[in-house]
């Protein structure tokens, strides 16, 4: 029975009076009022502690859901790949897509599990073979014009001193950023933009592409500061592009090197580092060694000339002001760039001489005489001709796939040859139209072709023909079936000392032709490196090759990652000598069987790691560890010059 004081809810809940009205009505002391109010408290205490552990079970299980698509998704992937290395690749115009894959897993079951089984091993053996990336798709309206033309979208957001403040601590905090230089820091605090997150909110998760860099303010609702991949980009290349141009001006200037090629003044601006001095402060004193080689950029300077000299300062050049910029290169990386004085002038004849001789005599590399009449150019030759007679329209028709040399993402390579003709044979890349769309490499695409289609070289796979059809575009390649390097290493575990010297030179004969037409290559690891039947390397996949011209740079970051250049790392711009360094990585490889790993610093420090080099002590007097040497049979003459009065 409900009290007549009492209000009854819509939903048959009783709610309570105000504790006056109750009081005054009844006359019931204010404390047994309190007294009926306090469980009522408890229980709602009770249930919103069991609502919030009912939220957080549910945040549980919903980061629970999350991680199982995320392996889900692996798991249709890794699906995805067996099921292409296992079904046939009809390279004509194929069936609906579920008749394609009844038939697929068809033919499967009537093999057996004998070939799923022998295919299945050859995919786990290929799972440690490194893949390349390209982190800077291009454009899908893409044009072949490389300067910086979205420089007006950078945006400059107004930020207060603290802010600043953060951010900066933020970029000098990681490894990658603080050893940019401040004018590029400063670009990027002020184009940083905020984003707001709630919590729990994923900021960054794995699988999708790297777009924006970010520094982060909190773990719970979180405000972040963000810069987008276009913007860092166009930071990157405006205040590098313009540093260099300012720098080879200076470099014009210079009377003993103004007449050098561009590629050289690249060379040398690359080494350039800048110096400041206060006014007073000496930049040359007379009497030291002449290791450093300096160009005053901005201020002015005193100098007080003595006498001629190379190797020893014959002056004092002495800074009239505050914050005199001088370019500085010491004297080794100058001389390994440029050389000598006296090579240099040698140089300057030299180049003046061949200024003279015609484009078509510098530029043309024939092929010598006895190569051409060898039975491998003859082989060429007739490849060349066979290809060249295949119809655009129905290539394939005339084309017979005998095996499937290689497989990714991209699409596939087959061994082909021709229907009528048992002894031509040719590797056929097809690479898919969607994959190359969705992921923006239609560049890529277009180069590689552009490129190989403009390389002679016993050391470079020959591209033959291209086809196209409405899923795929193909590359008629010449087929070395030797096998990749990649897979000889693999089963070898590493090389001995000459058979990797004759992988590096094979390498350094293609670079050596590529660097002398203006080609950087960027993908340089042993899965590029094909051999031939001679047991020849032969470079291939030329997807991330591209023509700068001497001199110049590119920004694009691509490459594998265990083989990418430091410069392409920062985004400074790369030239050929990310080829030089991608070298080293391979000579390294080869002769470990590994790509090098990092070093326990700390553990060094602590003196935790295990020497390699400890050896056996039987005591404190155990000397048996050196060499013999014979006792002292003369005493030396006394010295009483005092040099050692405070030893």
């Amino acid at each position: 029975m409900v009290p007549s004081h009492s209000l009854m809810m819509g939903n048959g809940s009783i709610k309570a009076p105000r504790l006056e009205e109750t009081c005054l009505a009844s006359g019931i002391k204010e404390t047994h009022v309190w007294e009926s109010v306090e469980p009522l408290k408890i229980r709602i205490a009770h249930l919103e502690g069991e609502l919030a552990r009912r939220d957080q079970e549910l945040r549980a299980q919903e980061k629970r859901l999350q991680s199982l698509q995320r392996e889900l998704e692996a798991k249709v992937s890794q699906i995805d790949k067996l099921q292409d290395a296992i079904g046939y690749n009809n390279l004509g115009r194929s069936p609906p897509a579920t008749l394609r894959h009844s038939r697929r897993l068809l033919s499967v079951i009537n093999q057996g599990s004998t070939r799923f089984h022998r295919v299945a091993v050859e995919v786990h053996r290929r799972l440690k073979a490194k893949e390349g990336v390209s982190a800077e798709p291009t454009s899908r309206h893409f044009c072949h014009d490389h300067r910086v033309h979205h420089i007006s979208t950078e945006r400059r957001i107004r930020k207060d001193s603290g802010t600043k403040k953060l951010i900066n601590e933020a970029i000098m905090n990681n490894d990658f950023l603080k050893k940019l230089e401040p004018q590029h820091t400063r670009e990027m605090v002020d184009c940083m933009y905020e984003k707001i997150y709630a919590a729990e909110q994923l900021v960054i998760q794995e699988g999708e592409p790297g777009n924006y860099l970010y520094v982060l303010a909190a773990v719970t609702q979180s405000h972040i500061w963000a810069l987008d991949r276009q913007t860092f980009q166009t930071i990157m290349m405006r205040s590098t592009q313009a540093r260099h141009e300012e720098y080879f001006s200076f470099l014009r200037s210079v009377s003993l090197l103004k007449d050098l090629p561009e590629e050289k003044l690249a060379k040398i601006i690359d080494c350039l580092e800048v110096e400041y001095f206060d006014k007073g402060e000496y930049i040359i004193r007379e009497g030291e060694e002449g290791n450093t080689f300096f160009i005053i950029a901005k201020g002015e300077v005193c100098l007080t000339p003595l006498t001629t000299g190379e190797d020893v300062r014959s002056a004092n050049i002495i800074a009239k002001e505050n914050d005199t910029q001088c370019l500085v290169v010491d004297r080794d990386n100058f001389n390994q760039m440029v050389g000598t004085y006296e090579e240099l002038q040698a140089y300057l004849r030299e180049y003046v001489e061949q200024l003279s001789l015609s484009d078509e005599r510098r530029n043309a590399m024939p092929q010598s005489p006895l190569y051409e009449r060898s039975p491998e150019a003859a082989e060429l030759r007739r490849l060349k001709e066979k290809a060249a007679g295949l119809s655009s329209n129905s290539f394939l028709k005339e084309l017979q796939v005998v095996a499937t040399l290689g497989m990714g993402g991209f699409g596939r390579v087959e061994l082909v040859k021709l229907k009528n003709s048992e002894d031509t044979a040719f590797a056929l890349k097809c690479i898919k139209k969607k994959h190359i769309v969705d992921t923006r490499q239609q560049e890529h695409i277009y180069s590689e072709k552009d490129i190989l289609q403009q390389t002679n070289s016993n050391f470079i796979v020959r591209l033959f023909r291209t086809f196209r059809d409405d899923k795929y575009v193909y590359m008629l390649l010449e087929v070395c079936l030797g096998g990749e390097l990649w897979s000889v290493l693999r089963d070898m575990s590493c090389f001995d000392e000459p058979t990797a010297r004759f992988c590096t030179g094979c390498v350094l004969e293609a670079f050596d032709y590529l660097h002398g037409k203006g080609i950087v290559y960027r993908d340089l690891k042993p899965e590029n490196l094909l051999l031939d039947g001679d047991g020849y390397v032969k470079m291939t996949d030329f997807g991330f090759a591209k023509k700068i011209g001497l001199g110049k740079k590119t920004w694009t970051f691509c490459g594998t990652p265990e083989y990418v250049a430091p410069e392409v790392i920062m985004n400074k711009g790369h030239d050929f000598g990310a080829d030089c360094w991608s070298l080293g990585i391979l000579i390294f490889e080869l002769l470990i069987g590994r790509w090098f790993q990092g070093f326990n610093w700390e553990g060094l420090r602590r003196r935790k790691l295990t020497s390699p080099l400890r050896r056996e002590l039987k005591g404190p007097l155990d000397h048996s560890h050196f060499d013999m040497f014979p006792p002292e049979l003369e005493e030396p003459p006394d010295e009483f010059s005092g040099w050692d009065k405070d030893f």
